[in-house]
Formats: structure tokens, C-alpha cells, sequence
């Protein structure tokens, strides 16, 4: 049966695309029958090639597939079932282990729009697993697919870590134009604070980096003690990529202090406007305030109203309204400059 390298599906057991990589040949996809030989007898494999299988986590049969075939480290499967989704990557038996935190196929800067990887490297397999489809591992696949050479599994590890990092400098030049659009309507004055939806992005980097900020460090712990079958070249390409994901966690952690910023500054400007429409509704108010003393007090029906039989009496009180009127508008402006 080939796998279907086109579609997010999987085939029976749950495996959604398996390669092998000869030595010096770009990875090939492989048949069933010559996955699970493959895996049988990758301890006594000494050729140089190896295999990488990739699983979806939604189809029940996968996890049982693992557990009968692959001989995975027990503490793989339990990361599976973990509620702490934090990134990591240790040590586990001669191999090694990782929950890995990326973004959906279709990301939207959506808080809901993460999920995790769960990776089992060793010295001839990598096997990867997840629930919903994630970019950095499609950028991986669309890389072994058009033909470009791996020659160990940690260089496929190295590539994912490294196309997780290109995924986060999409999304933090996409919030930068974001931010950067706002802040030119605020500073035009033609911002609708409605519609303003800095606390969604905000919100989304900040998770992203609570679940990625672990990432470095643990790498950094790796490569200080590194399985003895990882190369030094290896070693080196992941000590870059790290460094080069921790500058961008940098980035996106000065992206949320430059959002929080602006949310202040948004606050300010709408609690000015606030605060004139108060001005505005406290002036009407105080104009009208002789209006409605003076109507009230010639409108009651008793006796003694004064000017009530004078010739020019409405116009005298008309003078008195608008004078008193111009008196208060005066001095609440007054007090307003």
C-alpha cells in the first residue's frame, strides 16, 4: 500500500507518511510491510539508513500500532497522555524524546490554534506524532518530498526545530505589520478602539512564548551531554538553531512589551474622549440650567407673577435667560481652559 503523501489522512494503523533515507539518496516512501521489517530490526541496522514514520494521533489505531511495532520508550507514551503540553527534550533510554508546540496548518491568530508534536528520536528512526495537522512538520515533509538530503535523524530534528522557527518569524512579521497598522491609525486619529483586537494578539504571542520559552534551554541541557550516536556536526546545527530560536523568542517578547504599550496609549486616547464628552454633556447641562429655573419659576400657576401683565415682559425675561446663560457658559469654559 503506498502512503498518501498528498492528504492530511492516514492509512490503517494511523501512519500518515513514512521515508527511509539510504545513505547519500534523498528519502523515499516506503511500503508498509517494509516499515514494519524496517522497525524490527532497526537495532541491528548498521548501514547508515534510517527511517522517519509520522502518525496521526486522532485515528485510535495509532498509539495501539506504536505500542505492538515500534518498541518505543514507555516514557514516550506517557508523554502522550501528559496535561502539561510545556515544550521539552530529554533523554530516554540510548534515545531521546520531545513535545514539541507549533501552530495549525490553517493558524489564524486564534489562542486554540497551537498544538503539540510528540517526537522519539534514536540513533536509525524518528517517529512523530500528532493530533492536528501543524506547518513545521509540512514544511519538513514538502523537504524530503522535493528530494533535499538527510543524512541522520537528528539533521531531520534539526530541520523541524529550524522550519518551527521560520513558522514564528511568519507570525511575528505578520503581528508587527498588524501593530504597525494600528499604531498609524492611532497616531492619524481615524482609530475605532472597538475594533481594535490587540488583546486577541497579545493574548496568542503570550501563549505561544509560554509554551516555546522552555524550548532553549532544554536544547542547550541536551547538547551538553548529547546521545553518543549524534554526530558532531549535529551537534552544532542544533546549538545554531537554538540560538537562532531564542533570538525569536526575543522578538516576539518585545513585540507583547510594544502591544502593551499601545494598548495603554489607546486607553489613554479613549479615556480623553470620555472625558470631553463629559465636558460637552456637563456645558449643556449648565446652559440649560437658567432655562429650566426661570421656566419654572413663571410657569406656576399663582398669583404675583411678576411681568405677567407688562407689555415687553417676555422679551425682558428672554434677556434675563441669555444673559444668565452667557454668565454660565463663560465660566465653564472659563474653567475648562
Amino acid at each position: 500500500m503506498q502512503i498518501d503523501q498528498l492528504s492530511y489522512g492516514s492509512d490503517q494503523s494511523g501512519l500518515i507518511c513514512g521515508y527511509v533515507f539510504e545513505p547519500g539518496k534523498a528519502g523515499t516512501a516506503i511500503h508498509a510491510d517494509d516499515m514494519l521489517r524496517r522497525l524490527q530490526t532497526r537495532q541491528d541496522s548498521n548501514d547508515g539508513s534510517f527511517v522517519w514514520l509520522h502518525f496521526n494521533l486522532a485515528n485510535v489505531a495509532a498509539e495501539k500500532w506504536m505500542h505492538e511495532h515500534s518498541r518505543l520508550p514507555e516514557a514516550f507514551y506517557e508523554m502522550l497522555h501528559e496535561g502539561s503540553r510545556s515544550t521539552r527534550i530529554e533523554h530516554a533510554n540510548d534515545g531521546l524524546i520531545a513535545v514539541v508546540n507549533d501552530v495549525l496548518h490553517d493558524f489564524s491568530f486564534e489562542a486554540s490554534d497551537i498544538a503539540t508534536l510528540w517526537l522519539c528520536v534514536e540513533q536509525n528512526v524518528m517517529i512523530s506524532a500528532r493530533r492536528k495537522p501543524l506547518q513545521s512538520v509540512d514544511r519538513l515533509r514538502n523537504a524530503v518530498n522535493q528530494g533535499e538530503l538527510f543524512h541522520s535523524p537528528t539533521e531531520l530534528l534539526t530541520h523541524l526545530l529550524r522550519d518551527q522557527a521560520d513558522v514564528l518569524i511568519s507570525i511575528v512579521r505578520n503581528s508587527i505589520k498588524r501593530v504597525d497598522d494600528i499604531e498609524d491609525n492611532l497616531l492619524a486619529d481615524r482609530l475605532n478602539p472597538k475594533r481594535v483586537k490587540l488583546g486577541e494578539l497579545r493574548r496568542v504571542l503570550v501563549r505561544l512564548q509560554r509554551l516555546l520559552a522552555p524550548e532553549p534551554a532544554a536544547l542547550f541541557r541536551l547538547l551538553q551531554k548529547p546521545p553518543a550516536w549524534v554526530a558532531e556536526s549535529d551537534v552544532q546545527e542544533l546549538r545554531q538553531s537554538t540560538e537562532e530560536f531564542a533570538m525569536v523568542l526575543s522578538d516576539m517578547a518585545s513585540l507583547q512589551e510594544r502591544i502593551k504599550l499601545l494598548q495603554e496609549e489607546i486607553a489613554a486616547s479613549v479615556n480623553d474622549q470620555n472625558n470631553h464628552s463629559l465636558f460637552v454633556l456637563t456645558v449643556v447641562t449648565v446652559l440649560a440650567l437658567p432655562i429650566n429655573i426661570i421656566a419654572g419659576l413663571f410657569g406656576m400657576n399663582v398669583g404675583g407673577v411678576p411681568l405677567a401683565q407688562h407689555e415687553s415682559g417676555f422679551w425682558i425675561v428672554v434677556a434675563i435667560v441669555a444673559t444668565f446663560t452667557v454668565i454660565a457658559g463663560w465660566l465653564a469654559f472659563r474653567r475648562r481652559d
